[in-house]
């Protein structure tokens, strides 16, 4: 494999950091999949050993990951990067957050931290991309803004509660 080199990398974080500020905007995350992932890319997101997500290639990316997963509630969200760092072997590691609407009353952003660990390939498209985000916090997030009016009724019953009886199961099950 080719080896990119650090501004190469760089720019292709850049493309997607820019790609999920406008999809945070205009609440539509499929316009740039084509773009920056390469045609057989896996994309994992880990939900604290409850729910495993793997989709293969383009078009099951832009059916969950971006797609099914964006389109129960998520309106009014953004997912902001907090800092990327390059690495060896075309790889990239991004800090984003899960960011609420709203703010809490002292101004502060309803939001909990997010990583992704990403593999470019020789073109610079992401052939690998393995998310991974704190779901307990993520919970009592969303309970956050329930109380303080914030949270959609449809992420509540299709994403909230569903997370939170697995969440339930997988610790009475110890």
């Amino acid at each position: 494999m080719t080896v990119l080199s650090d501004a190469t990398l760089r720019a292709t974080a850049d493309k997607l950091i820019a790609a999920h500020a406008e999809a945070s905007r205009t609440n539509e995350w499929t316009f740039f999949v084509d773009e920056l992932y390469a045609p057989n890319c896996i994309y994992t997101c880990e939900y604290a050993g409850v729910m495993r997500v793997v989709a293969n290639g383009i078009d099951e990316i832009k059916a969950t990951h971006y797609g099914r997963d964006m389109q129960v509630g998520w309106e009014g969200w953004t997912f902001p990067y907090e800092n990327v760092y390059t690495g060896t072997s075309n790889r990239l590691v991004t800090h984003w957050y899960n960011r609420g609407p709203g703010r809490r009353t002292d101004g502060s952003f309803f939001q909990t931290p997010g990583i992704s660990f990403i593999t470019l390939d020789e073109d610079a498209r992401i052939c690998e991309q393995f998310d991974m985000f704190d779901l307990a916090h993520q919970m009592l997030l969303c309970d956050e803004l329930e109380a303080a009016g914030l949270l959609s009724a449809t992420l509540k019953q299709q994403w909230v509660l569903p997370m939170k009886e697995r969440l339930i199961n997988q610790l009475g099950d110890q």
